[in-house]
């Protein structure tokens, strides 16, 4: 089954504390686990209080329907992350399909990038 993976980096300006951080990740969390039936997590050590980091990942049996979640997804927490004063600095999404992680793991390389608008790459 293809597992679609989303990284986002997060920058929070306004957070002056580990407190105001947490108030921004978790209601972000939130919002996206509220519209979406994914898994949200801050993947991050919180070591420094206006930057986060969150991998949200979603399972289907449909390729084409993961890209459209992911998509989807990204853009809903871009919406979500300028309501509550955060900014997204970086995001990118990997998808790993059944039976390419044989391949994948005998090259060492579990995930592939690609910079195209929606963060997959053309050929699965």
């Amino acid at each position: 089954m293809p597992v679609a993976k989303l990284t986002i980096d997060l920058e929070i300006p306004h957070a002056q504390s580990l407190k105001d951080r947490r108030q921004v990740v978790r209601s972000l969390k939130d919002a996206l686990r509220h519209s979406f039936n994914i898994s949200v997590a801050e993947t991050d050590g919180a070591l420094v209080w206006n930057r986060a980091t969150l991998e949200i990942v979603a399972i289907s049996s449909s390729t084409g329907y993961l890209r459209g979640q992911i998509t989807a997804v990204e853009r809903a927490a871009a919406r979500h992350a300028n309501r509550f004063g955060a900014l997204i600095t970086d995001s990118f999404a990997e998808l790993l399909v059944e039976g390419d992680a044989e391949a994948l793991e005998r090259s060492g390389d579990l995930s592939f990038n690609d910079d195209t608008s929606s963060g997959f790459p053309d050929k699965l």
